[in-house]
């Protein structure tokens, strides 16, 4: 078999407008390297702890891993990013290297992948930060938070800003080492059973929310029932919880929300965009080549950009469905979102004062969001705001 020239991929990744010019150490340190090294001579003139074994290092060997996700075939655009990331991992490097995808409930619990690729029962995950929050509320900034990022601000903070970096320090605690691989974009505000016209409406509304918005709904009174994604249309209908929030009309309909709720809330003030990561035991990462690590950098970007594309084309189409079958859309009001982000605001004060693993995030994050926040202002939103509402 003639192998593909991988360098060429590292190319069309930065043509992308991803910053795949660089190695990255299990420590989270980025490396600047030349633009045309060889992909193995990169990797290999990175300074690392880790050593290669004889296995991965030999060209003829084939490495088998296998990679738990949290969410059923059913979400296929989620489950579609981790096996465009398994593909595209085998392919870079001819089969030698190839990971195997299960499905939330497989192998692994759908909130317990964390746990499992931390304590080395799977090699790697598929998952979203925001369900361990318990165990580090700083891992929330890895989805991204409540009044945080857009898509594009989250993988400017993340590639450019310094978040990749500070979220590496929080996963190592775990014995983790993330890659991003996938985003869902902006999210809907969720599906009601009844109308919310004012927040003293969410006192005592049971609700499914995740994350440290779950945290801060509960502090505008809401009943937080954390749920994983199969078992979400159960509870709903079996009337467990009142509301739901999951991510967009997309993967929303695919669950059949839309059967159990009439209101469609927007927007989303808990999740402006949401990264969901490739997680990677540290010993087993150590473990690779420096090739195959790089493989796998390059394969978790590709899985970031094309999956924040197809929930874009996939919620344009879905929204306008779920419109024609009745679906009633509905809008938070001012006063709503206003109290919602004085809660945000504060809750994160009162974590960061707390907590130090969380401050050393939240700190450079809160000053980067500013900046980008004013730019932003500048450029899409003054677009925005006259482009999204006049027809042309």
């Amino acid at each position: 078999m003639k192998r593909r020239p991988i360098v060429r991929y590292t190319v069309a990744a930065a043509v992308a407008g991803v910053a795949a010019t660089r190695s990255i150490t299990p420590q989270g340190k980025l490396l600047r390297i030349a633009p045309d090294s060889a992909l193995g001579q990169t990797a290999a003139d990175a300074p690392s702890d880790s050593t290669s074994s004889d296995a991965t290092s030999d060209p003829a060997s084939t490495v088998r891993w296998r990679i738990a996700t949290s969410y059923p075939k059913l979400l296929d655009l989620l489950y579609g990013a981790v096996e465009l990331f398994c593909q595209r991992v085998s392919e870079l490097t001819d089969g030698r290297f190839v990971i195997t995808p299960y499905p939330a409930g497989d192998i692994v619990p759908a909130l317990e992948v964390l746990d499992a690729v931390s304590q080395g029962t799977i090699e790697c995950g598929h998952t979203f930060s925001t369900y361990y929050i318990e165990q580090s509320p700083a891992l929330a900034f890895s989805a991204g938070v409540p009044f945080g990022f857009t898509a594009q601000q989250q993988s400017a903070w993340l590639y450019e800003g310094g978040g990749l970096e500070a979220i590496r320090r929080v996963y190592q605690r775990f014995n983790v080492i993330n890659f991003p691989a996938g985003n869902t974009g902006a999210q809907m505000g969720g599906w009601f059973q009844r109308e919310i016209q004012r927040t003293s409406d969410f006192k005592g509304l049971k609700m499914r929310i995740s994350g440290l918005a779950g945290q801060i709904m509960s502090r505008l009174g809401a009943e937080i029932k954390m749920l994983a994604a199969d078992e979400i249309v159960q509870a709903f209908v079996q009337g467990e919880v009142e509301a739901v929030e999951l991510t967009g009309p997309y993967d929303d309909s695919k669950l059949g929300l839309h059967k159990a709720a009439r209101f469609y809330y927007y927007p989303a003030w808990w999740q402006p965009s949401e990264s969901v990561d490739v997680i990677i035991n540290l010993e087993q990462w150590n473990q690779l080549s420096p090739q195959f690590q790089k493989v796998i950098e390059i394969a978790a970007i590709e899985a970031n950009i094309l999956t924040l594309a197809k929930y874009n084309a996939g919620n344009t189409k879905m929204l306008q469905r779920l419109k024609a079958e009745g679906v009633q859309l509905k809008s938070l009001n001012t006063e709503i979102l206003e109290a919602a982000e004085q809660a945000t605001f504060a809750f994160y004060e009162d974590i960061a004062s707390r907590d130090p693993e969380f401050s050393q995030v939240y700190q450079p994050w809160k000053t980067f969001r500013d900046r980008i926040y004013q730019w932003h202002r500048i450029n899409e939103l003054s677009f925005a705001n006259f482009a999204f509402t006049h027809d042309a």
